[in-house]
């Protein structure tokens, strides 16, 4: 959530920054919400200094002996006075807090302009793509030639967009996850945690905007519980309601999970193959910082998620997202796109993201002990590293040889119990 006291005294700013990624603030609507809330809390204030005087002057009159009784009606009246204004006003914050919730985050001044995917910009590269010397074949008939990827069980119990994984691919799959997992724990420095695979509605409301993206989410029949998309939901809110201390920051988790996603808007997009399921496997790194040092995480941490991709050999490039792009919640974002041969094309495999001090407001999560000397929200950064799933299907397009198999590489033998290689079926 933006800070309310940077919309009160510098407005322009805040609305010349969503313009720049394509959004348009409601200027009117927040005007007459302030203005309704300043004459409220004005009368408030009013009546309050008005009361207080009041009883000051019936202690003076019960002093002398004097009769008190109109001054303690007019007390009573105004009494009756503010109650109504302070419930008016409690009404109205409310109004205008779940007005501020919807609004995006503003994009930090370096976030290249643009107004789509076509405009981010690549600022690094790593590897190059193979060159084969047949035809590669995408995931999906690798996996089959495997006898590891069974889409039609898996529609058969759940319907589109799920997978079965059997045998060796459904070990490579694990292998996968705990590779990451020991990388980022014993190389990276992050604790790892296990958590609920379903959070509240406030817990969602934390990390992004529930009004806006409520129909991205999967929602337990008669409860106030979602099904994560990220572990990100949960951990995340792990400092929701918190008053940290500096001297204990960073804070950096990292949590394998199932992610539940429900794909709106994605009908006829990736219907083919893993790329985009309704339920997938992913290993979430997030980092809890100050304000300074924010910036700097945020190229710690996209660094530890391409880690991953270098350990595995597999060619990728590293996006910064435009304006018009970047997500709800981001200040900025970096993509990690992984060479699929099997499209001949580079597809999202990890999105890193500072979100600075915007799911920090919307959680009350803060911390003292900084510059301020009183408590400020702190900055929260989170990034894949990596989907699980994804990097699978990386490993398999490009890890295929001629006669079906798969080769395993050589940092995640140790994981495969020392196989080095999947053999056709």
């Amino acid at each position: 959530m933006l800070d309310i006291q940077l919309l009160r005294k510098d407005l322009p700013a805040v609305i010349a920054g969503l313009a720049r990624r394509g959004v348009t603030f409601d200027e009117a609507a927040f005007r007459a919400l302030e203005d309704e809330r300043k004459g409220l809390q004005v009368r408030t204030e009013e009546l309050q200094a008005k009361r207080n005087a009041l009883s000051r002057q019936v202690g003076m009159l019960k002093g002398k002996g004097e009769d008190a009784s109109a001054v303690l009606a007019e007390v009573g009246g105004i009494g009756e006075e503010l109650k109504a204004n302070e419930t008016a006003l409690g009404s109205v914050q409310e109004r205008q807090n779940a007005f501020l919730r919807t609004i995006p985050n503003i994009p930090r001044a370096e976030v290249p302009e643009g107004r789509s995917a076509d405009d981010n910009v690549e600022v690094r590269r790593w590897g190059e793509p193979r060159a084969f010397d047949f035809a590669p074949k995408d995931h999906v008939d690798v996996g089959a030639g495997l006898a590891g990827l069974d889409f039609d069980t898996a529609a058969k119990l759940a319907g589109a967009r799920f997978s079965v994984l059997r045998g060796g691919v459904a070990r490579l799959h694990r292998a996968l996850a705990q590779f990451m997992l020991d990388t980022h724990t014993r190389e990276h420095g992050y604790t790892e945690v296990y958590v609920p695979y379903m959070v509240s509605a406030e817990c969602a409301d934390g990390v992004s905007s529930l009004a806006k993206f409520k129909d991205d989410l999967f929602k337990l029949e008669g409860r106030d519980l979602y099904l994560i998309p990220t572990a990100e939901y949960p951990v995340t809110n792990f400092v929701r309601d918190t008053v940290l201390e500096a001297k204990d920051l960073p804070l950096k988790f990292v949590c394998h999970s199932p992610c539940f996603r429900s794909e709106a808007g994605s009908y006829g997009k990736d219907t083919r193959g893993m790329i985009r399921q309704h339920q997938f496997d992913k290993v979430e790194i997030l980092q809890v910082v100050s304000p300074e040092n924010s910036a700097r995480a945020h190229e710690e941490l996209t660094g530890h998620a391409e880690t991953i991709l270098r350990k595995l050999g597999l060619p990728f490039r590293t996006m910064v997202l435009c304006t018009g792009d970047v997500g709800f919640s981001s200040a900025k974002t970096y993509d990690l796109e992984v060479w699929l041969p099997g499209q001949d094309a580079y597809r999202e495999i990890s999105s890193c993201s500072n979100f600075e001090a915007f799911q920090a407001r919307r959680m009350q999560a803060r911390f003292k002990g900084g510059d301020k000397g009183k408590p400020e929200p702190v900055h929260t950064l989170n990034g894949s590293g990596l989907a699980v799933g994804r990097t699978l299907v990386a490993v398999l397009e490009n890890y295929q040889q001629a006669d079906g198999s798969v080769s395993v590489p050589e940092a995640l033998v140790p994981w495969m119990g020392g196989v080095t290689r999947l053999d056709k079926a």
